[in-house]
């Protein structure tokens, strides 16, 4: 009979084996994320070469972004479910990435507004599938003291660097050297370079075991709707997800043309001063969830939220570029709470066989209120009484976010640990000290 028994320095190799596992998992998912919002954002960058051949309307414009922000939702929600009930995120996300992929490069195929709307479409419900799967993977492999800095930088540095930073400088040189269709058609190379990366690397169950958010519930526990909508810190988070959003998608929709036909830059000054937006989505994606593991989800998220409803007010009142952009890069926190209320919470509070519904969820129902319905509500009030309603509104949507959190229960392990190590002992306890992915509600 084997001795059970483990060999001397095995718990030290196993521990290094999942820290190995933890890194290179993070370094696919960074690119595999930040390349989803890289085609996402490749159309409006590409925009002025392409009004050149199909002479787009706004209205036009305005339906290509909805329609991909309403396909994102619906997949992510469902997709969400799809795969807390077969159990595997792994040919989930493959299969994800390879047809958002091939579906954007559609769209250097087609003819004209109707086929490129289609692809869209397709493209969105391609997309919507890959954070819920990413994501429930991501807080498994993580350490407890890396959990928020890791689902940070897979969610908002990944997409600031690849989508807001190097999608504009590659898919223009792209589309200037040869043609905006071309920019499209070689998405389908690194799409298809990750998905076999993605096959080749990333494991169901890291190595070491699951570590992450639902430790002390049994693994194949497939919570209902019902029961996920149960917790407070979902309902909220939900919640959350729809004024966050509404901030996020405002602000980037109408902060280039309020910048040039109500502030007079000329396109130059413009692309600099939103350079600086992408440079503050890469830093804060990070730094935020990171502060959040030492001082907790909730205080961080109402700190960093109220320093980002000022954003949209300096883009009103501040009149220097140059002093623009560098408040531009001390309020543009947003984008570093996102990763707190569409993961790490979530992933602290559901057990493990909810994870990705919870996480489609979130998402899903945040991306129909704020990234369907909030550019369009904004665009009419802007049409009404000027283009400062939408900042107006931008900065509303800040603001109740932190109304919102205050409600929320605390989940960082390391606080909880703190407030339970300094509580009078006693048989009484608070729902705010139930271990993190306990599933308390």
């Amino acid at each position: 009979m084997l001795d059970p028994t483990p060999l001397p320095g095995s718990d030290r190799g196993t521990d290094r084996a999942a820290r190995r596992y933890e890194n290179k998992l993070l370094l696919i998912l960074f690119l595999t994320f930040g390349f989803v919002f890289f085609d996402r954002q490749a159309l409006l960058f590409l925009i002025p070469f392409i009004n050149k051949d199909f002479h787009l309307s706004n209205t036009a414009l305005g339906t290509l972004s909805g329609v991909l922000a309403l396909a994102w939702a619906l997949s992510g929600m469902f997709s969400g479910r799809l795969v807390d009930r077969l159990g595997r995120r792994k040919p989930v996300i493959i299969a994800a990435v390879l047809l958002f992929s091939a579906f954007s490069a559609v769209g250097g195929l087609v003819a004209g507004f109707a086929a490129l709307l289609v692809a869209r479409a397709l493209m969105g419900t391609a997309e919507g599938a890959v954070l819920p799967s990413a994501q429930s993977l991501m807080v498994e492999a993580s350490q407890e003291h890396r959990r928020g800095l890791n689902m940070g930088l897979l969610q908002g540095s990944s997409a600031g660097l690849l989508g807001g930073i190097l999608c504009p400088l590659v898919v223009v040189w792209v589309a200037e050297h040869y043609h905006w269709r071309t920019a499209f058609l070689v998405t389908v190379v690194p799409g298809m370079l990750l998905a076999l990366w993605i096959w080749r690397s990333v494991k169901e169950v890291p190595p070491g075991g699951v570590v992450a958010a639902a430790e002390t519930a049994p693994a194949d526990r497939k919570p209902g709707i019902r029961e996920i909508l149960g917790h407070r810190n979902i309902v909220l988070c939900v919640l959350i997800s729809c004024a966050y959003m509404t901030w996020f998608f405002v602000i980037v929709t109408f902060t280039p043309v309020y910048l040039t036909t109500v502030k007079g830059f000329s396109p130059g000054t413009m692309s600099t001063v939103m350079t600086c937006f992408g440079v503050a989505w890469v830093i804060w994606g990070f730094l935020t969830p990171a502060v959040s593991d030492r001082f907790g989800r909730k205080a961080t998220l109402i700190a960093f939220t109220a320093v980002a409803a000022v954003c949209p007010l300096a883009v009103m009142y501040v009149g220097s570029p140059l002093l623009l952009g560098v408040l531009v890069l001390l309020t543009y926190t947003g984008l570093g709470c996102f990763t707190l209320f569409m993961a790490t919470i979530p992933a602290e509070t559901v057990p493990r066989g909810a994870l990705a519904t919870a996480l489609g969820l979130v998402m899903g129902i945040g991306e129909l209120a704020g990234g369907f319905l909030a550019p369009v509500i904004a665009g009419w009030a802007s049409d009404s009484w000027g283009l400062q309603a939408a900042m107006y509104i931008s900065a509303a949507g800040a603001v109740v976010v932190v109304l919102l959190s205050l409600g929320l229960r605390e989940t960082a392990p390391a606080v909880l640990r703190r407030r339970s190590a300094s509580a009078p002992s006693g048989p009484s306890s608070s729902p705010d000290r139930a271990p993190a992915g306990s599933g308390a509600a």
